[in-house]
């Protein structure tokens, strides 16, 4: 299931992000792809969180190439310069990201997500066993439906309104979200004075970062430059049936969470850890979910065990 345009690349240079273009689906839809450190190195695909975008936080080009790590990026559909996909499920990533590697000539790869991305990154795991090598899920969420556990329990109460109004009255959920996602737009120093109030000191610490403000800010500005719909169909997708059994994945996986996670609360990456029979789960206790961030390097070196060039 090749692509019907290859992208184009550019910025080849030492340590230096190279950028792709666009990415055809087969139904016509363009990916917007971008890709970090070095061009000859072990690939990864970074799914980006919520809302989020191709051009969020990673580590630097320069460790990248150093470490031999050829690093992926793409916008989900809706998000940035990728086309909307109406009605996507969790597990309808796993076609753009086959799109992606095909164009890449990506036999392997290795898959991390964070936040909003974790699932998906999951759903790669459990789909294309055959093609990714390791997944690491960073701040994640369970599936609405996960027997035994509390979904809301320990969650703040902005993300339990959000979710329980899209799992509950989705028109409802979207005649919200669009307004705000228009503020953001135009602010996007405006999602982290909304969340201030919820986050920890730990992670107002890490959002106060220059560098790393720097990255959420352009990271949400890019996220919602061209619609809402990014963020409405990831919420919808989240609280929907993923369309994969997390008890399927075969392939090694590694769970990481904040014990402060007020966000995505780390009883869900348990709860997925004893249902995925390859996980390992790590949880940090005085961490919180901006922590993630800075946890990037290390999930990179267990995700390439063998770190040099593809």
């Amino acid at each position: 299931m090749g692509p019907t345009e290859e992208p184009t690349a550019a910025g080849r240079g030492r340590g230096e992000g190279t950028v792709r273009d666009h990415v055809r689906a087969p139904d016509g839809r363009r990916l917007r792809v971008d890709i970090s450190g070095d061009p000859d190195g072990q690939p990864v695909f970074l799914l980006h969180g919520m809302p989020g975008s191709r051009v969020g936080p990673r580590p630097r080009p320069m460790f990248l190439y150093q470490r031999g790590t050829r690093l992926i990026s793409y916008d989900r559909p809706g998000y940035g310069g990728s086309d909307r996909m109406e009605g996507r499920r969790v597990a309808d990533v796993v076609h753009d990201v086959a799109v992606v590697a095909d164009a890449l000539d990506l036999d392997t790869f290795a898959v991390a997500g964070r936040s909003g991305g974790a699932p998906h990154a999951l759903a790669c795991a459990a789909l294309l066993p055959d093609r990714v090598t390791r997944a690491a899920a960073l701040v994640g969420l369970a599936p609405r439906d996960a027997a035994g556990l509390d979904w809301f329990a320990g969650m703040a109460p902005s993300n339990v309104d959000e979710f329980r109004t899209a799992f509950t009255d989705p028109e409802r959920f979207v005649a919200r979200l669009i307004p705000r996602s228009a503020e953001i737009r135009n602010n996007p120093a405006r999602l982290l004075e909304q969340l201030r109030a919820e986050l920890t000191a730990d992670d107002r610490l890490i959002v106060s970062d220059l560098a790393i403000r720097s990255m959420l800010l352009r990271n949400y500005r890019e996220a919602l430059r061209t619609s809402p719909y990014g963020w409405v169909d990831d919420a919808l997708a989240l609280t929907g049936h993923w369309g994969f059994d997390p008890a399927d994945i075969r392939v090694p996986v590694l769970l990481w969470h904040g014990a402060q996670d007020v966000f995505s609360p780390a009883s869900h990456s348990s709860w997925l850890a004893d249902r995925i029979p390859r996980a390992t789960a790590v949880v940090e206790p005085a961490a919180a979910h901006f922590a993630a961030l800075r946890a990037l390097p290390s999930i990179l070196s267990w995700l390439l065990p063998n770190p040099g060039k593809a």
